[in-house]
């Protein structure tokens, strides 16, 4: 195994606090939860835990350190702990370690054994970082490695608690309630419901989280969360580009021609705006802050692209009125769309 100080990215000086913060952050990217089906990674993830076993308890980092032990937690040659292996012959005198093995032996060994073990190890990171994630016995999870048995008589913890399923529902709300914001029931398994607020602004398919209405959790573990979907029914004439406002509005011709005053409607209700005289069709107008309200607290605009409808049914005093008319204004708005 490479040492373990380069494993997790920290150099020999590197405080408890630091390795901690490198190893949280490898075990939160790494772990196999994450990234299903993919044994390179999960490789990666073992030697990181296996890394953080050995640093991450400052007995076993010093043991490391003074050389007493290799980057896999295994006593190097010349004997077990701190008293060493006494050669045959050697002297029995104070510190030469009872039996030839010194005190390191009746210590928490690399593989779970006997003692008190480091003050946090890596599968209770584990257990803080993915909380019910890890699922079976303790050390019998996906991270493997050191810690994963019983070692020198080590028992294995019992079942850990398991989090509750997530529960996934729909609701369809209106284009103006998705502006506004809303409230609407959801009726759960067993008769529950729920009153959920829709905040203004929220777009179609957005989901809103409800922590802790899921599934109930295993062994005292943490329910799921209610996920839902929201969807937008389609409006008659409002449309949505962004957090913008769309409507197309028909004007008539003498509002059009005259200029006008007219009706226009938004998501917060009718609201008077100026036509200006000789409107063309497909004209545009913005009505500022009229469109979907954003996280920020500012809103979107509403455009309004005008087009002029004439009567269902001909009218001959209309007709009559722009045959005189045209017959000394006749103008060319074609002029452009010829093909030399």
């Amino acid at each position: 195994m490479r040492d373990p100080y380069s494993i997790l990215g920290v150099g020999r000086s590197a405080s408890p606090e630091e390795i901690k913060k490198a190893y949280r952050k490898l075990a939160k990217e790494l772990h196999p939860d994450r990234n299903p089906n993919n044994p390179r990674i999960e490789e990666r993830f073992k030697e990181v835990s296996a890394a953080y076993d050995i640093v991450g308890d400052p007995e076993k980092r010093g043991k490391f350190d003074r050389g007493e032990i290799d980057a896999a937690g295994q006593p190097r040659a010349g004997g077990f702990g701190a008293g060493g292996f006494r050669r045959p012959g050697a002297g029995t005198g104070a510190g030469a370690g009872a039996g030839g093995f010194g005190g390191g032996f009746g210590q928490r060994g690399p593989f779970g054994g006997m003692g008190g073990g480091p003050e946090q190890s890596g599968e209770d990171f584990l257990d803080e970082i993915f909380g019910t994630m890890r699922k079976g016995p303790r050390g019998a999870g996906m991270g493997g490695g050191p810690g994963a048995g019983a070692g020198f008589g080590g028992a294995r913890r019992g079942p850990v608690p398991e989090r509750g399923a997530d529960r996934h529902y729909t609701i369809e709300i209106g284009f103006v309630d998705s502006a506004r914001g809303c409230k609407r029931r959801v009726t759960m398994p067993g008769g529950k419901q729920l009153d959920v607020a829709i905040p203004a602004g929220i777009g179609d398919g957005q989901p809103i989280r409800l922590k802790g209405q899921g599934e109930e959790g295993k062994l005292g573990g943490a329910a799921g969360d209610a996920i839902i979907e929201v969807k937008l029914l389609p409006h008659e004439f409002f449309a949505r580009q962004g957090d913008d406002v769309h409507v197309e509005l028909p004007i008539t011709v003498d509002e059009a021609v005259l200029g006008a005053k007219i009706a226009v409607p938004t998501v917060d209700g009718m609201v008077a705006v100026s036509v200006p005289k000789g409107t063309s069709s497909g004209t545009t107008l913005r009505l500022k802050g009229r469109g979907m309200p954003r996280r920020d607290g500012q809103r979107g605009d509403q455009y309004i692209k005008l087009k002029i409808v004439l009567p269902e049914k001909p009218n001959a005093a209309l007709e009559k009125l722009i045959e005189g008319w045209v017959k000394g204004n006749r103008y060319d708005v074609r002029a452009r769309f010829t093909l030399d």
